[in-house]
């Protein structure tokens, strides 16, 4: 939605235009314009209405209510408000009815009725030809629909109304690389670093694409780290991912390492590595970065990514183990419940899986494909009745997702229904018709007999996906349901040599039953699951379930636990609702002084949320051993409160990097179990 006008707007709402109009100061439009400013839409709306209830004719009210409407989705209801105020607002008073047109022309631009748009974009400059957002929105509509002279010429006059700020040789510089006019794109960038210098970081991102596109790396490389050293800028995290060509890749890696060694307090260089790597597919390396960067500022996501390498590398459980960390940080993000529910699958645990996706399905009732992976999961376990009630609410929640009439196909003929089998298995021909590494075309037409439209679409698949690993083992399925025993082998070699490693899948999918009983389908399996390379722990490491009990000590009527940091014993108050480790600057200025802790060891600031409500400003440090027992963690975040009385404070999240915890109040331990690598 846009609401850059709108504190413009509001300034100027109960003043004189310079038209002489008076505008309304009654003080139900007042509060509606305060709670309004405040982004309290609905009060603003109940003060609108009783506005207009005293005032009929009030068309100000009628505008701001069709503005709430719109800012609410409810398009049509803001359209035939905004058309009433229209009729009541003075027509001497040019800057509000041009405001009108404008947010008439946001609702069609939202609804995607691009012409209507255009013209009341029109009509709001022609009614205010110095309404700049006016030319701005229509400008950005004609970027969007590629007409770019035209928008360019909706630049230039932006600039002319408002040569100091940015936007229009932003416009003009993002034109022209859409144009691939890089040199012309480079020129107007350029100048708004001459404006703003680093103050407006998106325009060092916008030059770096000028720069890919001309093939100069370097400077792209340059302008990309500048970028996300400001602010992390989303288009600049992009582009870093794309610069994947050899030479691009070498300098984005090499730029990035220099950085880190430059700020090495900073998580984003290492997370930035990490995301080099995994996206060029190195994953060991990709592991080893996020787990730096995770060291010095732990994050939900980075753990998910850790997982997600562990995961491509073939080891689950320490794929499932940085996962339930990320879980621990973030319990709210359902993503990372179903990689834990896939990653459970994968791992052979079909149960847990079912009963953790069902956890997101309640969070998320409304998401189709969780109820085809839901589906997925009870079709694999022999469950037919539960996964065709699955897959069919997908289909319902998604008619287009032909992988769901797939499997809902197979359930039907698994129960002898061949009629409504073959109508899913038309629906997929249907709808899957351009072949891609998702394609499922394949076994739809071998289901509906046409065993030559089977090899020829497979066929289709792999030549467009030469390297996908994924493409390969459908292939083998789909040679060993055809009895085409040897090839569907050679395909199943294949996928394993270009990194198919789903092993817990493979003997499950009852797709690959011709071959699974045959010797070389035996050997070759073995070879391949012996070939997993694991990024720290040996391709024979095993794991153990460890519980260690901490003592907790009651102290006058808290619970503490005793930890040894960087070598200092001192006794924390174990806190479930706190997020990390917070100290007082009495401990912290002792730590100092007495080499606990160094000048380098403190990283910066940050603010946090008082218990009172508060917002208050903390010293960050880095502590470099947080001993619990005889657990350690390393490089852990704390927070140094300014009150000198403060308690040392044990956040949850701490001992959730350690493991599964649980306080068991009758004996005064906290139980901690983790996964221990045994050889």
């Amino acid at each position: 939605m846009k609401k850059y006008f709108f504190a413009i707007v509001l300034l100027i709402c109960t003043q004189l235009s310079a038209q002489n109009v008076k505008r309304p100061d009654s003080y139900y439009f007042n509060r509606g314009l305060e709670c309004l400013n405040e982004g309290k839409d609905s009060d603003a709306y109940d003060y609108f209405t009783n506005e207009v209830n005293d005032n009929p004719n009030n068309g100000y009210a009628y505008l701001w209510m069709g503005y709430i409407l719109y800012n609410n989705e409810l398009y049509g209801d803001g359209l035939a408000m905004i058309e009433k105020a229209q009729k009541l607002i003075p027509s001497k008073d040019k800057e509000y009815l041009s405001v009108s047109f404008q947010i008439k022309g946001d609702i069609y631009q939202n609804i995607e009725e691009f012409d209507k748009a255009i013209d009341n974009y029109s009509k709001a400059i022609k009614t205010d030809p110095s309404n700049s957002t006016a030319y701005q929105d229509r400008a950005d509509l004609h970027y969007q629909l590629m007409h770019y002279e035209l928008a360019d010429k909706d630049y230039d006059k932006l600039i002319e109304l408002e040569p100091n700020e940015y936007y229009g040789y932003m416009g003009k510089g993002r034109n022209a690389n859409a144009q691939q006019k890089y040199g012309e794109a480079i020129q107007q960038f350029d100048y708004v670093i001459k404006l703003h210098g680093k103050d407006y970081f998106k325009s060092y991102a916008f030059r770096a694409e000028s720069y890919i596109g001309l093939m100069q790396y370097e400077k792209a490389a340059d302008d990309i780290i500048t970028a996300l050293a400001g602010n992390g800028d989303d288009k600049a995290f992009y582009l870093m991912q794309t610069v994947m060509v050899d030479s691009a890749l070498m300098t984005m890696v090499s730029k990035l390492k220099i950085q880190q060694l430059k700020e090495p307090s900073r998580a984003i260089w290492p997370y930035c590595l990490g995301v080099v790597y995994e996206a060029s597919e190195n994953y060991i390396k990709a592991i080893e970065n996020y787990s730096k960067s995770n060291s010095i500022d732990p994050s939900a996501i980075t753990s998910n990514r850790i997982s997600t390498c562990f995961m491509e590398i073939g080891d689950y459980p320490h794929a499932l183990k940085n996962v339930e960390d990320a879980i621990a940080m973030d319990s709210e993000d359902i993503m990372y419940k179903l990689n834990k529910a896939d990653l459970e699958y994968e791992s052979g645990d079909i149960s847990n899986a079912i009963k953790d996706i069902t956890t997101c399905i309640e969070a998320i009732p409304e998401y189709f494909y969780l109820y085809y992976r839901r589906g997925f999961y009870e079709d694999n376990a022999l469950l037919t009745d539960d996964a065709i009630e699955d897959y069919s609410t997908s289909i319902l929640l998604n008619p287009d997702y032909f992988y769901a009439f797939l499997g809902r196909g197979d359930m039907y003929m698994k129960k002898g229904m061949s009629k409504e089998a073959m109508s899913d298995y038309r629906q997929v021909v249907a709808k899957d018709t351009v072949p891609s590494d998702a394609s499922c075309a394949q076994y739809a037409y071998l289901a509906l007999g046409e065993r030559s439209k089977a090899i020829e679409y497979n066929q289709k698949v792999l030549d467009s996906f030469p390297d996908n690993a994924g493409c390969y083992y459908d292939a083998a399925c789909l040679y060993a349901l055809l009895g085409e025993i040897q090839q569907s082998l050679d395909y199943l070699r294949m996928s394993f040599e270009r990194g198919y490693h789903r092993f817990a899948h493979l003997e499950k999918d009852d797709d690959l039953d011709a071959v699974r009983q045959t010797q070389t389908y035996k050997d070759l399996v073995a070879e391949y699951k012996t070939k997993i390379q694991y990024a720290d722990i040996g391709e024979n490491a095993q794991h153990e379930e460890v519980t260690v009990e901490i003592p907790l000590v009651k102290t006058g009527g808290v619970t503490e636990v005793e930890c040894n940091i960087n070598g200092l014993p001192l006794h924390f108050v174990f806190d479930t609702g706190a997020s990390d480790v917070t100290m007082s600057m009495v401990e912290a200025t002792f730590m100092l002084k007495n080499k606990y802790l160094s000048p380098l060891d403190i990283v910066g600031k940050q603010n946090y949320l008082t218990a009172d409500g508060n917002v208050s400003e903390g010293t960050v440090i880095n502590l470099k051993s947080v001993k619990i027992g005889d657990l350690e963690l390393t490089n852990v975040r704390a927070s140094v409160v300014k009150s000198q009385n403060a308690p040392l404070l044990l956040g949850q999240s701490v001992l959730g990097r350690l493991g599964k915890f649980e306080i068991d109040n009758e004996k005064r331990v906290i139980r901690i179990t983790y996964s221990k690598t045994t050889n």
